[in-house]
């Protein structure tokens, strides 16, 4: 639903003041998780800016917001004012006035840099004259220019917005207030126009962290504690304003600035450290979800293409290799020319770890195109480059593979044979997908011959083979008991006395007992000098 009432730009910047006043930050961060939840609900206007609405789940409040008036609204929950409730409503609000949800998350740290250029932002208004040059207004007088400036005066303007916090150190909470300076001279803007600017906000300050301008501040081979959690907030905020794409179509004009920002982020990704793939992660996505899917035919890629070889002879030995060669893999596989992407992936990992997330993201795109075909010969080729994965690389290279099998099931030999090629860095893998295709005998023989020892095995993973292939396991638990008794000590005989106790249950469940009792008196009888291991057999009421 929409209000009745629109805010105008100074209400909108005295509205982020009294939130700022009037909440904590802790408060303020606690209501945009309710609102990120979707607890907002049965929202009503009241057709002069307030609203009513209930938050929460099991037990909603209900919330009377009056927007002119912050201190006078009112929740039903024991705080009564102040509360979580009602920021969540005021985010509500936000959102539905097509405004800046993050200005309202970040009022707390915009106090301390508020000036008269964050409370005056109306064109027609103007500003007090004080026989002094006034730098609010010459700042605000900036902002207003802001849907007609070029990228490159988006960028003049955050750095003039900032310059109070150059002297702060470069870590998560320096980032934010300076998010929250540069989100707080923006005027009202078109929905692709603010995810531009929030976008190059957020570049603007990750390049300040991770390719800092004054030489002594240059890392080079690796960024500070505090840096990098700063770097990886600003990442994750520029993923998700990429993520939720941009309406190309429906402002058409935006183009030659996104094919401009292109420009910028390409330059900035090829020059970035060899150790750090920030930028390129940003420009990376910004061809996943902003370009390729306004664009027509193949004609930008092939540019793309151009431009990166013309990039590697303007900079020389300046060129960021590995982002160079990743970005030309990406820029193939959206021609469909795989076996090139494949080439200039191949040649990466001989001399850089290519990033799993990376290889993995070609899976995600085919599955998510349903090319299932074309998934199985991504994934024929990821294997062998993740080289021994992680426990949840594997998991996820495993999940892939189970998809394509899925809705493809002519695949699975293919599958067998890579994870089989593989090895032994598949190992794991290899078993764990024998179980769960119920290749028991397989399974079996690759414990045998490895001499894996049951008892190290979770119940879970040898339950699937008690019920459906019992028979299996006689010799896998009979070879595990001998290598017991052949320790003599008295932790082998309890070992060996535990497994003959699910023998016994074995071959209850096959109707064998009678081969149990011919096994367990040859065994008690050849092995009666063991005083040790008779006691343990007793304990374990074996025998009598």
């Amino acid at each position: 639903m929409k209000t009745n009432h629109t805010i105008t730009d100074m209400e909108w910047q005295k509205l982020i003041a009294d939130v700022g006043e009037h909440f904590s930050d802790v408060t303020i961060k606690r209501g945009f998780q309710f609102y990120k939840q979707g607890f907002v609900r049965e929202v009503k206007a009241d057709g002069a800016g307030g609203l009513q609405a209930f938050v929460g789940g099991a037990e909603p409040q209900e919330v009377f917001l009056e927007t002119g008036e912050i201190s006078a609204s009112r929740c039903a929950c024991p705080e009564g004012s102040g509360c979580k409730h009602i920021v969540a409503v005021l985010l509500e609000y936000a959102s539905m006035q097509g405004r800046s949800v993050h200005a309202i998350v970040n009022a707390h740290a915009m106090l301390k840099f508020r000036t008269p250029h964050h409370v005056a932002l109306e064109e027609n208004e103007v500003p007090a004259q004080t026989g002094e040059f006034d730098a609010g207004s010459a700042l605000r007088e900036k902002a207003l220019q802001i849907p007609n400036a070029s990228i490159a005066e988006w960028h003049a303007l955050f750095k003039t917005c900032v310059a109070p916090l150059e002297f702060g150190s470069p870590n998560a909470q320096y980032a934010r207030k300076a998010i929250a300076a540069i989100e707080a001279v923006k005027p009202r803007l078109s929905p692709g126009m603010e995810q531009l600017y929030d976008l190059h906000a957020h570049l603007f300050m990750l390049i300040k962290l991770v390719k800092p301008a004054h030489p002594l501040l240059q890392t080079g081979t690796y960024l500070g504690y505090h840096v990098q959690v700063a770097a990886d907030d600003m990442l994750k905020a520029i993923k998700e304003i990429l993520d939720g794409g941009i309406g190309l179509a429906a402002e058409p004009e935006l183009w030659p600035r996104v094919t401009k920002t292109l420009t910028y982020l390409r330059r900035q990704m090829l020059t970035e450290s060899k150790n750090f793939n920030y930028l390129f992660e940003a420009y990376d996505r910004l061809w996943r979800r902003w370009l390729r899917p306004n664009l027509e035919d193949d004609r930008m890629f092939k540019e793309e293409i151009e431009k990166l070889k013309t990039a590697e002879e303007d900079l020389g030995d300046g060129l960021s290799r590995l982002s160079w060669m990743l970005a030309h893999s990406r820029t193939y596989f959206f021609m469909g020319e795989d076996r090139q992407a494949w080439t200039w992936l191949r040649d990466a990992s001989k001399g850089f770890i290519v990033p799993p997330g990376f290889l993995f993201s070609f899976a995600e795109e085919t599955a998510a195109a349903e090319e299932w075909p074309r998934l199985v010969e991504w994934l024929v080729f990821i294997g062998p480059l993740l080289s021994g994965p992680r426990k949840d690389q594997a998991d996820v290279y495993m999940d892939h593979w189970r998809m394509a099998v899925r809705h493809h099931p002519e695949s699975e030999e293919r599958m067998w044979e890579a994870l089989s090629g593989m090895l032994p860095y598949s190992l794991e893998m290899y078993e764990e997908a024998l179980l769960d295709y119920g290749k028991w005998q397989q399974w079996m023989d690759m414990q045998l011959s490895a001499g894996t020892e049951p008892l190290a095995l979770r119940v879970s993973v040898l339950q699937p083979l008690e019920k459906e292939s019992p028979e299996l396991l006689l010799p896998f638990y009979h070879q595990a008991v001998e290598r017991h008794l052949l320790l003599k000590n008295r932790s082998g005989y309890k070992a060996a006395v535990k497994l003959l106790k699910r023998l016994a249950k074995l071959y209850k469940k096959m109707k064998r007992e009678e081969r149990w009792e011919q096994f367990l008196e040859t065994f008690v009888s050849r092995n009666g000098r063991l005083r040790a291991l008779q006691e343990e057999l007793r304990k374990g009421k074996l025998i009598s």
